[in-house]
């Protein structure tokens, strides 16, 4: 059982830490303190109903279904590209107040809706729940597939809400002006390259 807690643990690690509209977004967050546990939540939320549906069968709705993945990925390009446009402006604005009251104004319910449209709208998050994560753990004995799903979710929770709170320790840092234009670029960079991809993806490249 613990082999197959550990086996979903790492391979869930292996799918989330590398860098992504998800992590760019919870770090981004955390460096204002702006809802950074909340959305270490939602991002570990979301991975869960992904995760347990890609495990117990829903990998195969997917597959079959090619329209539903282009309207995801091009849903995703444009999202992600006006994200990323947006963070472009704030980084080059020359106007630190504006710079920091864009980063200190933001609804809650704006943030929920930005986060699980960075989530839900980016295929690459069911192509790592349902089709590598999926694939595996449904092969699986029924009665391990609850272990290999509970370390795979362990590996999220983990990992966001430490990104979160590491963030949030170190925001006197990354909240200053200066950080927040790197940060900003960094950010407006990964969301760009993810929606060059989805594009090349999507025309088939």
């Amino acid at each position: 059982m613990f082999t197959i807690y550990l086996q979903g643990a790492l391979l869930g690690a292996a799918m989330i830490l590398p860098l992504g509209p998800q992590n760019a977004f919870v770090l981004q967050q955390g460096s204002r303190k702006q809802y950074h546990i909340m959305s270490a939540f939602l991002c570990s939320l979301s991975d869960t109903l992904l995760i347990v549906a890609g495990v117990f069968g829903g990998s195969a709705l997917l597959s079959q279904s090619e329209i539903l993945m282009q309207l995801i990925t091009w849903a995703g390009v444009g999202f992600l590209t006006w994200y990323g446009y947006g963070a472009f402006r704030s980084a080059f604005s020359r106007d630190d107040m504006v710079l920091s009251a864009e980063h200190q104004i933001a609804s809650r319910w704006r943030v929920i809706i930005t986060l699980f449209a960075v989530t839900w709208l980016n295929p690459h998050v069911y192509l790592d729940t349902f089709v590598v994560l999926g694939s595996v753990g449904g092969q699986l004995e029924s009665q391990l597939r609850p272990w290999f799903t509970a370390g795979a979710l362990t590996a999220s929770f983990v990992w966001f809400f430490a990104l979160a709170i590491l963030a949030a320790w170190f925001s006197p840092v990354l909240n200053k002006p200066l950080s927040q234009r790197i940060i900003n670029v960094f950010v407006g960079t990964v969301m760009w390259f993810i929606a060059i991809q989805l594009a090349k993806q999507g025309l088939g490249y």
